[in-house]
């Protein structure tokens, strides 16, 4: 059987990272989707492991070429996520799961030719958003400011998303996150 893409999405301090390293210590069916980018290679990372790692004039051609799902500049480079990539893993039978912004999950709605499973993941309560940032101690007053501003517009399309996923308590929330995935296998088992 087919795997298929799992797109998770939501606001700033939600979780979502979080989210992914438990399912992903969890599942051997679930692969975490490598971006491609024109940022430059640290030295601690492997090409096609870290990262799919191009040049601009590379990267302009992907995205003329529409060998991309979603792009985006972020601080002059850019980063994307390579469809033949996704479709590969995707035939091998895997889960690719794309820990994305609502912008990126926006795009995939529109590339993606199949459907993807799209969970958008927010906190307890929208003032855990503020605490959360403030907890980690590494963003400026103005970044937290910025962040929460973004946070407000990113809420709105929770409407888009095939579920919403409260992430409170991490086990609980991983363990719900791999409910939503046996139900959309068996929903597509009997496709």
């Amino acid at each position: 059987m087919d795997g298929f893409l799992l797109v998770l999405s939501g606001p700033t301090a939600a979780g979502k990272g979080t989210l992914v390293k438990e399912l992903l210590k969890r599942r051997d069916d679930i692969v975490l989707s490598i971006s491609v980018t024109t940022r430059y290679k640290r030295e601690n990372e492997q090409d096609s492991v870290d990262y799919f790692f191009k040049t601009k004039e590379e990267f302009q051609d992907l995205i003329k070429n529409n060998k991309l799902l979603e792009y985006a500049n972020v601080h002059g480079n850019y980063y994307g996520t390579p469809k033949q990539f996704v479709e590969e893993k995707i035939k091998e039978g895997k889960i690719v799961l794309l820990e994305i912004d609502v912008q990126g999950g926006s795009q995939v709605r529109e590339n993606f030719e199949d459907d993807a499973l799209s969970i958008f993941v927010l906190p307890p309560k929208k003032v855990d958003i503020e605490k959360r940032l403030r907890h980690r101690g590494t963003e400026s007053e103005e970044n937290i400011k910025t962040r929460l501003e973004t946070a407000e517009k990113e809420l709105e399309q929770i409407k888009y998303y095939d579920y919403y996923l409260i992430n409170d308590y991490v086990d609980k929330a991983t363990d719900r996150l791999e409910e939503i995935i046996e139900e959309e296998r068996e929903r597509r088992s009997k496709l």
